[in-house]
C-alpha cells in the first residue's frame, strides 16, 4: 500500500498546485490513500469551499492543526466532511473529529489521525498528545494507524516515533513548513519524516510575502499576513510511505519536491 503525504498547503498558490499534479502523482505512485495538510488553505485556516476543492483534486483525508479554527466558516461545516480531521487531542466538545477510517482497495482499515504537539505551540487546550494516542488504540480498531504530528519541536515529533514503533505505520510531521532529510524506518516497522514541508509559493517565508514577514520581525506595526502573488512560483513537497500489506510495517520513505 502506497500512502502519499502532502505538506501544509498555503494559499490559493498552494491548491492550485495540488489540483494540477495530484492525480498525476497518484498514477505516477500507485497512491491508494492520500492525506494532505489543509490548515493553511486560506493562509491561517481553511474555508469550506477550499476543503472541497482538496477534496475533488483528489485528497482522501484533510488534516488539519494549530489554524483550525482561525476561519469561522469551517466549524459549523465540519459534519458535512467527516475525512476533514482537526487534531485529535484538542478538547472533545469542539466540533469535528481527530480522525477517520479509509477503506483501501484491499479492504484494509486505515485509521489517519491529526495531533498537535504542545512544544512552543502555546495551546494550553490539547491534551498530551502520547496520552491522547493510549486512548486512541483502546477506542479504534483498524489495520494501519497513519500518523500527522503538527508541531513546533523535532524533538516531540521524534519522541512521538519511538513511542507510536510497532503500533502505528506511518508518522508524518507537519507546521515547520521546512522538509527534513530525515526520512527513516524504526526497528519495529514505523515509517517516519520529522516534516515533509510545504505546498505553495517558493519565493515567501513559510508561503508569507516576505516584505510581510519581516515587518514582524523588524517589530513594525502589525499587519495581516498575505501570501505572494498568485502567479509566483510554487511548490508540492510530501513524501510517499510504502506500507506491507500483511505486516503492515512500512518498508519504504520517499520524499516528493514537485517545483
Amino acid at each position: 500500500m502506497n500512502i502519499l503525504t502532502i505538506g501544509d498547503v498555503c494559499g490559493e498558490g498552494g491548491i492550485k498546485m495540488v489540483e494540477r499534479h495530484l492525480r498525476t502523482l497518484k498514477q505516477q505512485h500507485a497512491i491508494d490513500i492520500c492525506v494532505v495538510n489543509g490548515e493553511n488553505a486560506a493562509v491561517m485556516g481553511i474555508l469550506p469551499q477550499q476543503a472541497t476543492r482538496l477534496f475533488t483534486a483528489g485528497a482522501d483525508v484533510v488534516t488539519l492543526g494549530n489554524h483550525t479554527w482561525h476561519k469561522r466558516d469551517i466549524a459549523p461545516a465540519m459534519d458535512n466532511f467527516p475525512q476533514l480531521v482537526r487534531p485529535y487531542n484538542y478538547p472533545a466538545p469542539l466540533p469535528g473529529v481527530g480522525y477517520c477510517i479509509v477503506h483501501s482497495a484491499s479492504g484494509q482499515r486505515v485509521c489517519v489521525v491529526s495531533l498537535i504537539g504542545r512544544c512552543m505551540m502555546n495551546d494550553v487546550s490539547s491534551e498530551n498528545p502520547f496520552w491522547a494516542m493510549e486512548r486512541l488504540f483502546k477506542a479504534v480498531q483498524a489495520d494501519i494507524f497513519v500518523v500527522d504530528f503538527h508541531g513546533e519541536a523535532t524533538s516531540e515529533k521524534l519522541a512521538m516515533a519511538y513511542h507510536l514503533d510497532g503500533r502505528a505505520s506511518v508518522l508524518f510531521g507537519t507546521h515547520t513548513h521546512v522538509p527534513t532529510a530525515d526520512e527513516q524506518i524504526f526497528p519495529n516497522g514505523l515509517g517516519y519524516i520529522t516534516d515533509v514541508g510545504m505546498t505553495g509559493p517558493i519565493d515567501s517565508v513559510l508561503g508569507i510575502r516576505p516584505e510581510l514577514s519581516l515587518n514582524h520581525f523588524l517589530g513594525g506595526v502589525p499587519i495581516r499576513f498575505e501570501p505572494p502573488d498568485t502567479q509566483s512560483a510554487c511548490k508540492l513537497q510530501g513524501a510517499v510511505f510504502s506500507v506491507d500489506d500483511k505486516s503492515h510495517h512500512c518498508i519504504d520513505v520517499l520524499r516528493l519536491d514537485i517545483r
